[in-house]
Order: structure tokens, then sequence, then C-alpha cells
């Protein structure tokens, strides 16, 4: 009796071993999501009053954790039921991220007038104010449930075929990770300059090493917003071409005298480039018929 006992904690202990490193390999396959999820949410956690940033990240947090919550369940039955699908929905994934990636890099290289919302929030009420946030939180609520689908559906895939348990362990901690992991360092994000202004007010002399280190945290917010935008950009190019490669019979052979990080990146922007030409092209054809039913009017 003590001997299966004892059996049952080895099997629990080997499994968990082996969840463990799944895990592992797991979280780096979703590296790409998780940086656009961490450029994403940084961008969308500032522009607040000081005292509102983290009510409002608390907010989205939640909003994250309720739409994992929503999104697991119906994941681990597609892989139950239908394991196809979780492939198919692999790979739609990685034409998503791909485009998503390639638009980036078409406006950055072809630079494009944007309409700019500027809102002054010392002329405003305070029931105003609360509108607002709900508004720019139901935004990102919105945008992290398209990221966490994505996160999900690769963490999946990566397990796919393992028993139902291991993939329910597997998939939850990442899941996990994406949640506390993303919106941690986020809260820490958006505090640096605040961190910095206490920094500046501590010394009175014009040098002192407070300050020196205050105005650098200060100056740093923007540039670490827009850099984990451009790490984000090259992850995503990463996650979409390693789910072409591997799920696709096609680019299983191509270019293989390069590095496999490099041929990932290289199939990413191909396909993007080539869903991003196809969305603007059936853009171009719905704006012009469009116009012709207006002019037949």
């Amino acid at each position: 009796m003590a001997s299966g006992f004892f059996a049952l904690l080895d099997d629990i202990a080997a499994l968990m071993d082996d969840v463990v490193v799944m895990s592992k390999i797991t979280t780096k396959k979703t590296a790409g999501i998780l940086g656009d999820d961490l450029a994403v949410n940084a961008e969308k956690a500032t522009g607040f009053v000081s005292s509102r940033e983290l009510p409002v990240l608390w907010a989205i947090t939640k909003g994250s954790a309720l739409n994992k919550l929503i999104i697991l369940p119906i994941a681990f039955l597609l892989s139950a039921f239908a394991p196809w699908a979780v492939t198919l929905s692999l790979v739609l994934g990685g034409v998503y991220l791909a485009f998503e990636g390639a638009e980036k890099i078409y406006e950055f290289f072809v630079p494009h007038k944007h309409a700019k919302e500027t809102v002054d929030n010392s002329n405003i009420s305070k029931e105003d104010q609360l509108t607002l946030e709900k508004k720019k939180i139901k935004s990102a609520i919105f945008t992290d449930f398209i990221l966490s689908v994505e996160i999900v559906i690769i963490a999946l895939g990566t397990v796919l075929g393992k028993p139902i348990l291991f993939q329910v362990l597997v998939v939850s901690i990442v899941a996990i990770i994406a949640t506390v992991g993303v919106y941690g360092i986020v809260a820490l994000i958006v505090r640096m300059d605040d961190l910095g202004y206490k920094l500046v007010s501590l010394s009175s002399k014009e040098k002192s090493v407070s300050k020196f280190i205050g105005n650098f945290l200060i100056r740093a917010l923007p540039i670490v917003i827009k850099s984990l935008s451009v790490i984000g950009t090259v992850a995503l190019m990463l996650v979409a071409g390693g789910i072409f490669v591997h799920n696709i019979e096609f680019f299983h052979h191509f270019l293989e005298i390069l590095p496999s990080y490099v041929k990932d990146f290289i199939v990413g922007l191909l396909v993007g480039f080539v869903a991003l030409l196809m969305v603007k092209l059936f853009k171009t054809i719905k704006k012009k018929l469009f116009k012709n039913k207006i002019g037949e009017a």
C-alpha cells in the first residue's frame, strides 16, 4: 500500500517536471506575442492622471484574466474533439500575426498622416474622466482578448497530441504567466516616470546621483515603450514564420541553408506582406464599388 502511494507521488513529480520543462519551451514560443502584448498594454495604460494609472491597469488585468477563463475551456474542447481545428486556428493566427507585423513595418517605412486625438484631462469633469477611462479599458481588454487567443492557441499547438491533463497544466501555466508577468511589467513601466520625479525631488543640488537616475527614468519611459514595439514586431515575424515552417509542408524545406531564426523571419515577412497586399487590394476594390454605387444613385 505504502509503495503504491510513493509510486503515485513519483508519477506526479515526473509529470510536474515534464510540465515545467514544456511550460518553459511553450513560453519561449509565445514570447513574440507576449512582447507585443507588453508594448500594446504599456501604451494603453499611459496618458492617465498618475493616481489613476494603477487602478486602470488593475481593471485591464482583471479583464485579461476573464478573457483567458473564457478562451481556455473552448481551446481544450477543440483539442479533445477537433485537434485539426487547433492546427487550423494556429495557422490562421500566424497569418494574422504576420499581417500585423508587416503592417507595422509598412507604416514605419511608408509614413502617412493619422488623425491625432488629444484630450485635456485637466478641463474635464470626473464623470467624463471615468467615461474616458472605461472606454480605454474596454479597448485594451478587447485587444487583450485577440492576443490571448493567439497565446493560448500557440501554447496548445506545442502540446497537441499529449494527454489532456498535460495540455491543461502547461497551457494554464502559460496563461497565468501571460497575465501576471505582462501586467506586472507594465505596472513597473508606467510608474517609471513617477519614480523618476520622486528621485529628482530627493535632492536640492543641481547635480546629484538621485537627480541623474530620476531624469534618466523620466526620459527613458517613451524610449522603452517604442523599443518594446520594435522588439515585439520582430518577434511577431519570428513566431508567425515558425508556425508556418512547422505546420505547412511547403515551408519545411524552404531556404534550408539559412539558420532557423532567419528562415522563420523571412517566411513570416513574406506571408505578412502577401496578407497586407490582399487586405489593401480588398479595401481598394470595396472603396471603388462604394463610389460607383453612390455615382449610380
